[in-house]
């Protein structure tokens, strides 16, 4: 199986990273044995990072998949927290939901920080101290703004960096497709291991799904790259192109065909306007006093579901 390092880190991994956000209870909510058969199917398969994070409440299905796993596993979480204490619970709370003593990445999970180091400067300190005491091996920066993976490639104590990328821009805040390459190229040169999210847009790039996956795992500086999975024929036809192996054109035929979307039950909104203030990319409003989402901003995150209080919103 393939194998790249992941800048400086010494992490030798697999060019497709498990993305499993879409497993969960804010997209798919896969019961927790069916989604740990996915993972399991990717690391027989030698897929060996899987991408999460507190706020996708997906350690379970990691766990599950883990059991009498005997190959290595790399794992990276986020943590969202605007405070060093909350932080680190998200930290601990990963460690002990995992059974690790420590984490192989941890995250400023920064989607909408313009300056993460400065807006979010006590928790950096907090992830900062947690990797002295050993509980986590390597900080990372997730953000959908080119300047910050500016920021973060100029950041000494960051190793890795997770950017959104897509052909189209869609979900980049502050800037196009190419000027985002042009700083992921840069920050790789600089040594920091780079792997990338939001190929697919969400899945609003799915119905040329080969095409949009190839455009980002073949931009200069991108080592690896995060897929979201919901079933064991993704995972292998993911793995067979990224491997280079000969593709199913039926398989991938059938892929391309699933839509998904954003999922808000009106009848039930309260217009508290929480989801939007949680969306990345301004695709909600309220309109008639209920949520309403733009379907062609929206780059189905997801993040809008953990924010609502009455439980209303999900990526289907």
């Amino acid at each position: 199986m393939k194998r790249v390092s992941l800048g400086r880190t010494g992490l030798a991994i697999h060019p497709l990273v498990f993305g499993s956000l879409p497993l969960g209870p804010l997209q798919a909510n896969l019961s927790v044995a069916a989604g740990a058969r996915i993972i399991r199917t990717a690391l027989e398969s030698g897929v060996n990072l899987i991408d999460t994070a507190a706020l996708y409440q997906t350690y379970p299905y990691l766990r599950t998949a883990l059991e009498g796993f005997a190959g290595t596993v790399h794992l990276a979480s986020k943590t969202h927290a605007s405070d060093g204490m909350t932080a680190r619970q998200h930290v601990e709370a990963a460690l002990r939901a995992l059974g690790r003593e420590q984490l192989d990445i941890v995250h400023l999970h920064g989607a909408r920080l313009v300056d993460p180091f400065v807006e979010r400067a006590e928790v950096f300190d907090t992830l900062r101290q947690m990797q002295q005491e050993g509980k986590i091996a390597h900080l990372g920066l997730s953000t959908h703004y080119i300047v910050g993976v500016e920021k973060a490639a100029a950041e000494p104590d960051i190793a890795v960096i997770h950017p959104l990328i897509n052909r189209n821009g869609m979900g980049i805040l502050d800037g196009s497709a190419r000027q985002m390459a042009t700083a992921i190229a840069a920050a790789a040169a600089a040594g920091k291991g780079v792997y990338a999210m939001k190929a697919l847009a969400g899945g609003n790039l799915i119905s040329d799904a080969r095409a949009s996956l190839d455009y980002v795992r073949q931009l200069p500086g991108v080592q690896a790259l995060a897929v979201g999975m919901l079933s064991e024929d993704e995972v292998l036809a993911n793995i067979a192109l990224f491997e280079e192996d000969p593709v199913d054109d039926q398989v991938w035929t059938q892929l391309q065909s699933r839509q998904r979307r954003l999922q808000i039950m009106e009848q039930f909104c309260k217009g508290c306007g929480q989801c939007l203030t949680a969306c990345t990319n301004q695709a909600l409003a309220l309109k008639n006093g209920v949520a309403q989402v733009e379907e062609e901003k929206c780059i189905l995150c997801g993040y809008c579901a953990v924010a609502c209080p009455e439980f209303l919103i999900r990526v289907v």
